[in-house]
């Protein structure tokens, strides 16, 4: 039988540097969005949903993504402001679990990362009723060409519905596989954004 050993990743005592080392070993190996990441919600019955979105920002103050607030997740977000992610990087056998609470990023925020997104998703933005009925593709090709001729060729600007979430984590969990299904399991907890973070190594 294999030796249980530790991992260096059970040794560290903050969780950002750990992820962002995390992060950086995807993005080597991991062909399709390192970034991607499983984000769930309640609705108004209490009932789950989740969705993959990518991750645009991270750090102390939290992992962050962008959506049409008007859409189902955006709905979910606005009413019951706490979520839960997952990153599940398959190339390296691991995954990031993280709950946390929600807010709004700053308008600014919002504005600069939508002017540097490629021109055709900024359209996209505009032209896209996310989340509601959708008569035919026909329908949503149309709306496209409409913006997009109405924009022309100068600037355009970030619908007052499409905006930034910050989830601000109380718990990251990273697990590690292991041989036989022993894996490694760090849990880091704190109660508020401004509390110190405790560690607990779990049971597979």
């Amino acid at each position: 039988m294999e030796r249980l050993t530790s991992g260096d990743f059970t040794q560290a005592e903050e969780p950002f540097a750990l992820f962002q080392d995390w992060l950086d070993e995807a993005t080597r190996s991991e062909p399709n969005d390192p970034n991607g990441m499983a984000l769930s919600t309640v609705d108004a019955d209490g009932l789950p949903n989740s969705r993959m979105v990518l991750l645009k920002g991270h750090g102390p103050d939290g992992f962050v993504f962008y959506t049409n607030t008007e859409s189902q997740k955006g709905r979910e977000l606005l009413g019951q402001p706490k979520a839960a992610l997952l990153f599940h990087w398959k190339s390296l056998r691991r995954q990031v679990r993280i709950r946390g609470t929600v807010a709004l990023v700053s308008e600014a925020e919002s504005d600069a990362y939508f002017q540097s997104r490629p021109r055709d998703s900024r359209i996209g933005a505009w032209a896209s009723q996310q989340s509601r009925p959708l008569e035919s593709r026909f329908a949503l090709e149309k709306a496209v060409a409409s913006y997009a001729l109405k924009f022309g060729v100068g600037e355009i600007p970030r619908p007052p519905y499409w905006c930034g979430f910050r989830i601000t984590p109380v718990q990251i969990e990273f697990w590690k596989d292991g041989a036989f299904r022993l894996h490694d399991r760090v849990v880091f907890r704190r109660d508020s954004a401004d509390a110190a973070w405790t560690k607990t190594r779990f049971y597979p």
